[in-house]
């Protein structure tokens, strides 16, 4: 007999398109996906969809949460609501803690945190080098087997190629995933928007998008003398694509990544300096955003992540040049790529790829995909129920959106994790 049914739902298959009919679930896993007109097998449970969309659960690479060291700004406990909230199933963290997570002690704290706190899946990043300074490589073996699922830097670039060189041959061996941040570091350093007019005009401190393509084109250098496996964690601007392209066309192992800020929001949401807007990279012009969904829509770029950042209420009520980057997103993510889709920008089964299918088939994972066996992470939703952003009522402990008072459509309706429920909207 089968554990759930789910019943009268619009199956959203990232590998596929969307159709009408039912899911089962069975042990914590997809065991059937029956179309309209077939006859349905016997249910413990059967959950009415009402003709709502039924989809893989979200895996998002990227997230910051706050343990260890700044607990203030975000838990496993917080973030993992957050996410179940925003119909996030999986949650890859970064390693920017404080102390940074790069050692497999550290690790191991924050996987059993994780397991103890949080209502979905977590599996940590572990840092690059040691203590994030870019002079040291960690001990990435070691922190493999106890159970980091890639390796990162985040936002401090290593600048030391030989540094750099050896630890992407180190990981190569190992068969490990380095993510980058395609960034110039001198160009960026203390960069709070994108060069040009409005910036000139708003008295704000800029930095070239060309910055990100100079980065790009030095990692992509050093993965072809390396053979790594690479992921650069996010492109935004334009300028960063020919080198991409070109890459992938090498056929050298190389994906990447994009925030859901950057395909939403462009460089003049900062006009009246808001502090949420803040995030890093700056935000861009215009036609780098439309650009930017138009790579993820042929594929080009492979994945959207959500950079939850979250900061305090004192790190963001600072004048604009001097206040934290980063922004939370685990909620607002969903709702933010709806907006592509009613933009006609980015379909449905394209917006799942880069969101859930394609990051769980960078790491390996066998979750992201609507067919029998997979692990029934899903998310069921309502693309087209409209509402405003209030902060106040995001779970995260930090609340720095970008998006608070906002109008949007797109609402979870209700989030499972190997079949069991962890969210229901009341």
């Amino acid at each position: 007999m089968t554990d759930i049914l789910f019943e009268h739902a619009k199956l959203l298959d990232p590998e596929g398109s969307v159709t009408t009919g039912a899911l089962g679930v069975t042990d914590g896993r997809i065991s059937a996906i029956i179309t309209d007109d077939s006859p349905r097998p016997e249910a413990r449970q059967v959950i009415a969809c009402n003709r709502k969309h039924l989809a893989p659960g979200i895996v998002d690479i990227g997230v910051k949460v706050c343990e260890p060291g700044e607990r203030h700004k975000e838990s496993f406990g917080s973030a993992g609501l957050a996410a179940a909230a925003g119909g996030v199933t999986t949650m890859v963290t970064r390693p920017d803690t404080d102390p940074a997570i790069d050692n497999p002690e550290t690790l191991e704290f924050v996987i059993r945190r994780a397991r103890e706190a949080a209502p979905v899946n977590v599996l940590p990043m572990a840092a690059l080098t040691k203590g994030r300074q870019g002079r040291e490589m960690t001990e990435i073996g070691f922190l493999l087997d106890a159970g980091a699922v890639a390796f990162t830097d985040c936002d401090r670039v290593v600048t030391d190629s030989k540094v750099f060189a050896r630890a992407l041959s180190y990981a190569r061996s190992l068969g490990a995933l380095v993510l980058g941040h395609p960034q110039d570091p001198g160009l960026s350093a203390g960069a709070a928007a994108t060069s040009g007019k409005f910036a000139s005009l708003r008295g704000l401190p800029a930095v070239s998008p060309m910055a990100e393509r100079m980065g790009l084109d030095r990692d992509i250098a050093m993965v072809e003398m390396t053979g790594a496996r690479y992921h650069a964690d996010q492109i935004t601007a334009a300028r960063a694509l020919p080198p991409l392209e070109r890459a992938k066309g090498n056929g050298f192992d190389v994906t990447a990544g994009t925030s859901i800020h950057h395909l939403t929001l462009n460089a003049l949401d900062v006009a009246d300096y808001r502090t949420f807007f803040k995030i890093k990279p700056p935000l861009r012009d215009e036609e780098d955003r439309i650009t930017i969904a138009e790579a993820v829509q042929s594929g080009l770029i492979d994945i959207i992540s959500s950079m939850h950042t979250p900061q305090d209420e004192e790190s963001k009520r600072l004048p604009f040049e001097a206040a934290a980057s980063g922004a939370v997103a685990l909620e607002t993510l969903l709702p933010a790529a709806m907006r592509l889709f009613h933009a006609n920008l980015i379909d449905l089964p394209t917006l799942w790829r880069a969101m859930s299918l394609n990051p769980a088939k960078r790491l390996g994972l066998d979750c992201g995909r609507m067919t029998v066996g997979a692990p029934a992470d899903l998310v069921l939703f309502d693309p087209h129920a409209p509402f405003v952003m209030d902060r106040a009522t995001l779970h995260s402990k930090s609340r720095n959106t970008p998006f608070d008072g906002a109008r949007m459509q797109g609402k979870v309706l209700q989030t499972f994790v190997a079949g069991r429920s962890v969210y229901k909207k009341d």
